[in-house]
């Protein structure tokens, strides 16, 4: 056992029979009238939209050449049902993309932009994609699936050679982004796509009050080319839209920009507990206005419908956030620093989570499983104890890695790189706490142990 991590830049009371059936109906009631709510409401922000026709796509900025629509599955719906409330009729696969661009991007910056000492954001999608992610909805599985794509991938395009994958949006927009995703991806097909501008995110966080997040640090950094302050202060708080964006953009620490997609990811998550509540809800009419014309997306009203139907319906499940398997090639001083994809871990992650290919049956060999523990109780020697434990079970590869300012009740085992199988066999060795598949642990393992009280009652109890 270490304590150093790899090198990288980058219940015990069950509740009464009664107790669960009150509870399922009390969540599937919730569930319903969200449902509900979310379809009326839109329904209403769009009701001329709807007249005219549920096959509109009154958020597409960007007209598709035939040969650029036909890369999106567009004569394939996904969508059906009652029209009064459509449903995702089989799994989807959206490629979500956050822009930022400057004025400094684009040919012809809005007239508010020009004549400026620093470059100022603008509200375009002809910029790179600072952010890109490919969401799956699956209504056979009932998950949401969320695939982080860091942006300095390195991918290989038939005309312009080796490039990073936030230069395909400049060469060829979300077709080409789309197309060398599902290259990369060794063949998952893209359906959809989604341009959102960061000045958007920022005022639907404003619009809906704010929301409440755990800044994992201190974070600061100053740029006046881009009239950029950041300023942060560690500890959960509840953050502004511009707050938001500074939690956003932050990458300038070791794990560069997959600590960026780990506070990505976090916020995303806490703006869906926290905005999916029938108050919030009610609120969408007067959201949508705010923000439309900072979305672009090829998604059909019905379509958007059945998102948001499905996204409610799901909302008591976490979705399953991953990011493609690769490393850094180095750290850009001495060249061009890429993110490297992992083909043959792809290979798998592909086939488990987006239904390409067969899923490996293999048996579990806990010596080549990477453990990172991170400790939120302050006890060492419960951290010890699990230690040895571990090691007891035949895990090798065990190392103490930064410990978590969030206390936790509950254990989690962290399926850091989608391997599943590995976190639900290490919490059966634990006999307590949850496993969660998504990418919010130690950036160098396969699978993280965040401790939390209950490990710690166990082993003073035993």
């Amino acid at each position: 056992m270490s304590n150093r991590q790899p090198h990288h830049h980058s219940g015990k009371n069950s509740p009464k029979t009664a107790h669960k059936s009150t509870r399922k109906q009390q969540v599937s009631w919730l569930g319903l009238s969200l449902v509900l709510l979310a379809i009326a409401s839109v329904s209403a922000a769009a009701g001329a939209l709807l007249a005219v026709s549920l096959s509109t796509t009154p958020l597409l900025q960007q007209k598709l050449s035939p040969e650029e629509a036909a890369i999106f599955n567009q004569g394939k719906s996904f969508s059906g049902g009652d029209l009064h409330l459509p449903q995702v009729t089989r799994p989807v696969n959206i490629l979500v993309m956050g822009m930022s661009v400057l004025s400094s991007d684009v040919d012809n910056p809005p007239p508010d932009s020009q004549n400026l000492r620093y470059k100022a954001q603008v509200n375009s999608f002809k910029g790179l994609a600072d952010t890109m992610l490919l969401v799956r909805l699956n209504p056979d599985t009932k998950k949401i699936i969320m695939l982080s794509i860091p942006r300095d991938t390195r991918v290989e395009l038939e005309a312009q050679g080796v490039q990073k994958i936030n230069t395909t949006n400049i060469l060829g927009g979300p077709a080409l982004t789309a197309k060398t995703v599902t290259n990369l991806l060794q063949g998952v097909e893209i359906d959809r796509y989604l341009r959102v501008n960061v000045a958007g995110v920022e005022k639907l966080v404003d619009a809906l009050g704010g929301v409440t997040v755990n800044v994992p640090k201190d974070l600061k950094y100053r740029d006046d080319s881009q009239h950029l302050y950041i300023d942060l202060k560690k500890g959960k708080q509840h953050l502004n839209g511009n707050q938001v964006l500074q939690l956003l953009r932050f990458r300038h620490d070791a794990l560069g920009d997959l600590g960026r997609i780990q506070r990505q990811q976090a916020v995303m998550q806490a703006i869906l507990e926290q905005s999916l509540t029938p108050a919030t809800v009610a609120k969408i009419p007067e959201l949508i206005p705010t923000i439309q014309g900072y979305i672009d997306t090829n998604l059909k009203v019905e379509e958007l419908l059945a998102v948001a139907s499905f996204v409610v319906q799901t909302k008591s499940d976490r979705p399953q956030s991953l990011i493609l398997p690769g490393d850094f090639n180095g750290n850009g001083r001495n060249g061009v620093s890429y993110w490297l994809p992992n083909e043959n871990k792809i290979k798998t992650l592909v086939a488990q989570y987006f239904g390409r290919g067969e899923i490996s049956s293999g048996i579990i060999q806990p010596s080549r499983v990477r453990v990172a523990i991170q400790d939120s109780t302050g006890d060492r020697q419960a951290v010890q104890a699990l230690v040895k434990k571990l090691t007891a079970a035949g895990y090798k590869n065990i190392y103490i890695a930064e410990p978590i300012p969030e206390p936790l009740g509950v254990t989690r085992t962290i399926a850091q790189q989608g391997d599943e199988a590995s976190a639900k066999a290490i919490q059966t060795q634990l006999g307590l706490g949850e496993v969660r598949v998504e990418a919010s642990g130690n950036v160098g393992s396969d699978v993280t142990i965040q401790v939390g009280k209950d490990w710690l009652q166990q082993n003073q109890n035993g």
